[in-house]
């Protein structure tokens, strides 16, 4: 065929639904080519989309994002990349109305990386850029004549507009670098391995089940589709004998209402059509319609060739003797899913109306796949708590994995760092959580000076790889329980040693004398703007384990000399357990995480005397003697808990925790 033979491409995004068909098409066709397929592996893709390739020589998978200059450069030089073929983007409308900058964020940026890749390795002979009909935005409803592809670009929603924004990068590399790009504009596409959260395979999931099927507005919207196949052969044809600098329409002229597909729907499943379709609230905004030219792809010898009976029943088939591909996607089924979540698993926003909910799932069963609902005794069950926890080595992490066992609350411990979003996201979608705890990050060994000398590993850890987490919980919808510190503060003017007026959770941090704080309060700060993580400020963490090197007990009792201010403590063995009843109440926000009132080194040292070791003796050092033998200060102040004392009551002071948890426990005297 054509012109132009590729040699090593790279597929981007292949994992998913069109891709997916376009990388098995060529691996299948063309054995000389050798196919790279580059995929995070977003909760719309599927490794077993590929199934037909796996064994195939001139195959390869590689997990990761385009939006990560390292891995891309490396794939371009070591793999000889001549050809990119790029379809890894974000494209659901009603995810980008909710969140749309994660569109923004692979759809403009994954592009302009992939763009730059390409300049600087100076070898790329293709760059085919997969867009969508969208950008032309809404066609008149008795225009005769479609969209060509001259037509001005006018999106109206979040995804069609980072579509148009990548198109723009694209034809700008093309002018001023010489990039030899191609671009596509496509309809509808529809078939087996997609994600049910477009409208056909939806429908055909929810017809199995024997569910109503919900229309947003009246059902008049008019869109066009393409079975899978004849794609993937349009893209073939484009990557032989498409010409470097044109765009591409791939269109049909067949067009269908959503009415109309919801009632074909209706007839394949034998199902009364007036007694199962349900109209809802429409979208924000929902073009009425998409129409293309496509006389100059078929100028290149392109045609459409599966009808839309066809094409629909193959589909029907295969949903119907492929039910679990894509695992639970009860969430994505809703009409109006937002889900939250876009790498990873699938996790939905769960404020969908409950009663169009329950609306959708009261038909009765007409065919082979009815999932009931479990009651017990007609009241609701409520879903079973599922913690994914964050540092498995350090002593918070431990504890917390303990007091979960204790209370028969499921739990794993996370495997992924803190900064590699892409194995959050897997740790996600193979856990799926329902709250997730954070107590990871660097404090330093045996203390905090250790992050004077490693203030990039401490940046990693403490600031980007606790953003990262956060970023991914509230994409998943989830509340994150992170573990922070109250050491970004210290005595001042307002807030005088010994006077009882403790810094509040509004309070701005005041302390910058260790980087490790300094870290720790940027971080907090920057939390601010992500409504779904509760901070706890902890600080100078006690527990009853006196053997353990980390708890504040221990440490001073080792010291040849000790400082003494007092200060606000946690008591862990009475606020551990706290922390998982805040995360069960979804609490969010900033909270002083700790016991009421203060303590001083030399009154710990007194009970530690009196309860443990009568022959215990210390001494004390000034501030500036202190801070001849430490490399950063320290951070010493009080800290105002009447907002957790607010909410548990039964909160203990300070000094009545410690003797409850940590010195009675371990009596000796």
């Amino acid at each position: 065929m054509g012109s132009y033979t590729p040699k090593n491409i790279l597929i981007t995004g292949a994992a998913g639904f069109i891709a997916s068909h376009v990388a098995n098409r060529l691996i299948r066709s063309y054995p000389d080519y050798n196919i790279v397929v580059l995929d995070k592996l977003d909760y719309c893709s599927n490794l077993k989309n590929l199934n037909p390739s796996k064994q195939s020589p001139n195959f390869k998978f590689v997990k990761g994002d385009i939006a990560s200059a390292d891995l891309v450069n490396h794939l371009l030089i070591t793999e000889g990349i001549d050809t990119i073929m790029h379809f890894a983007a974000q494209t659901h409308v009603d995810n980008s109305f909710g969140n749309s900058f994660e569109f923004t964020k692979n759809n403009i940026y994954g592009t302009h990386v992939l763009l730059e890749a390409c300049k600087v390795t100076g070898q790329i002979r293709r760059f085919i850029h997969v867009s969508t009909d969208e950008v032309y935005g809404e066609t008149d409803e008795d225009a005769l004549v479609g969209n060509h592809e001259a037509s001005q670009l006018l999106p109206t929603n979040p995804y069609s507009a980072t579509k148009a924004g990548a198109e723009m990068l694209v034809m700008a590399y093309g002018r001023s670098y010489g990039l030899p790009v191609i671009t596509t504009r496509g309809n509808n596409v529809y078939g087996p391995n997609q994600f049910p959260e477009k409208l056909i395979p939806k429908f055909i999931l929810l017809a199995m089940r024997g569910q109503v099927l919900p229309i947003h507005g009246d059902g008049s919207n008019v869109r066009s589709y393409l079975y899978c196949e004849d794609v993937a052969e349009a893209f073939e044809v484009i990557l032989h004998k498409g010409e470097v600098g044109h765009v591409y329409n791939i269109g049909t002229k067949k067009e269908r209402r959503v009415n109309d597909v919801a009632r074909d729907i209706c007839k394949l499943f034998s199902m009364d059509p007036e007694a199962n379709i349900k109209f809802v609230e429409n979208r924000p905004f929902n073009d009425q319609r998409y129409f293309l030219d496509d006389q100059k792809l078929k100028k290149l010898g392109w045609s459409e060739r599966t009808t839309w009976e066809e094409g629909l029943k193959k589909t029907m088939e295969w949903y119907t003797q492929n039910p679990e591909w894509w695992g639970d996607v009860s969430g994505a089924l809703l009409p109006h899913p937002r889900m939250l979540m876009m790498p990873g698993g699938r996790h939905f926003d769960g404020s969908e109306d409950n009663s169009l909910a329950a609306t959708l799932s009261e038909k009765p069963s007409q065919t082979h796949m009815v999932v009931p609902s479990p009651r017990s005794n007609g009241t609701p069950q409520k879903p079973s708590l599922k913690f994914l926890i964050y540092g498995k080595t350090g002593w918070i992490g431990g504890l917390l994995g303990k007091i979960c066992e204790k209370q028969g609350i499921a739990y794993e411990y996370g495997k992924g760092r803190l900064e590699d979003r892409s194995s959050l996201l897997q740790d996600i979608q193979s856990v799926k959580p329902t709250h997730v705890f954070n107590s990871a990050g660097v404090t330093g060994r045996p203390n905090v000076d250790w992050c004077e000398s490693h203030k990039t590993e401490t940046i990693r850890a403490n600031v980007a790889g606790t953003l990262t987490l956060a970023d991914v919980c509230r994409e998943h919808g989830l509340l994150m329980m992170n573990f922070a510190t109250g050491c970004i503060f210290e005595y001042d003017d307002k807030h005088p040693e010994g006077s009882g007026i403790g810094f509040k959770e509004e309070d701005t941090p005041n302390f910058t004398g260790s980087f490790y704080s300094k870290t720790k309060a940027m971080v907090e700060e920057l939390l601010k703007e992500y409504d779904n993580v509760c901070t706890l400020r902890v600080r100078m963490p006690i527990s009853s384990d006196l053997n353990n090197p980390r708890n504040f007990i221990t440490k001073i009792s080792r010291y040849n000399k000790v400082v003494n201010i007092p200060n606000s403590m946690t008591v862990l063995d009475e606020l551990l357990p706290i922390s998982i009843e805040m995360a069960k109440r979804n609490l969010k926000g900033i909270w002083n995480f700790t016991n009421p009132g203060v303590v001083s080194h030399n009154e710990i040292l007194e009970m530690y005397r009196d309860y443990i070791n009568p022959e215990f003796k210390w001494a004390n050092f000034t501030l500036e003697e202190q801070a001849k033998v430490i490399v950063a200060p320290r951070s010493n102040n009080e800290m105002d808990a009447s907002k957790l004392k607010k909410e548990f009551p039964e909160l203990l002071s300070i000094k009545e925790s410690l003797i409850k948890y940590a010195f009675e426990p371990n009596k000796k005297t």
